[in-house]
């Protein structure tokens, strides 16, 4: 009995294991999970035990590695991408600005990447529903993406809204699960 495809648009579940979490359907982010605590001048790039869970943890569905950088699923030709990161100090919202991407293809990114991400695409109301959900699964980098805003409408439009997330996530890391959860080796 073959177990059903996470990332199919009829399957409901986001969890893909403590680990890699569905942070955007729509958008079609994967989350990767890096660490509890983080400090503003933290890299944001998926180590190598990242990328080996991530691709481990979609193998059963048919996913296989045809590149560094690139899962592709058997038979549908749907790619699970790791986008390369570019230079130190580069902004997380530029993660996937050079990376080719078609309809279907998913991202697999930092959680930090992944709300970068839903920040340009979403209104400010909406990202911040989708990044409270992340973070209580996947804590993000708050503190790089408040350096990284922007003077742009939606970037100072989600600004308002970082003091919250920070309580959420707070408050998330302080309990179970993920206060004994640890970063992957």
């Amino acid at each position: 009995m073959t177990r059903p495809d996470p990332l199919s648009e009829d399957t409901a579940s986001r969890d893909l294991g403590r680990y890699l979490y569905m942070a955007d359907r729509e958008l079609r982010l994967l989350s990767v999970f890096d660490d509890l605590r983080y400090d503003r001048a933290d890299a944001d790039m998926l180590s190598g035990p990242m990328r080996r869970h991530a691709a481990a943890q979609l193998a059963p569905f048919g996913f296989r590695q045809t590149s560094g950088t690139v899962l592709e699923q058997a038979g549908t030709g749907a790619r699970a991408i790791m986008p390369k990161w570019h230079a130190l100090g580069a902004s997380p919202f530029d993660i996937a600005r050079y990376t080719a991407r078609r309809p279907g293809d998913w991202y697999i990114l930092t959680p930090t990447q992944a709300a970068c991400q839903v920040i340009d695409a979403c209104p400010a109301d909406t990202a911040v529903e989708r990044i409270e959900e992340l973070v209580i699964r996947h804590p993000v980098n708050l503190l790089k993406i408040a350096d990284h805003l922007e003077r742009k409408p939606a970037h100072e439009a989600f600004r308002a809204a970082l003091g919250h997330l920070r309580y959420v996530q707070r408050q998330a890391v302080e309990s179970e699960p993920l206060r004994t959860l640890r970063a992957l080796r």
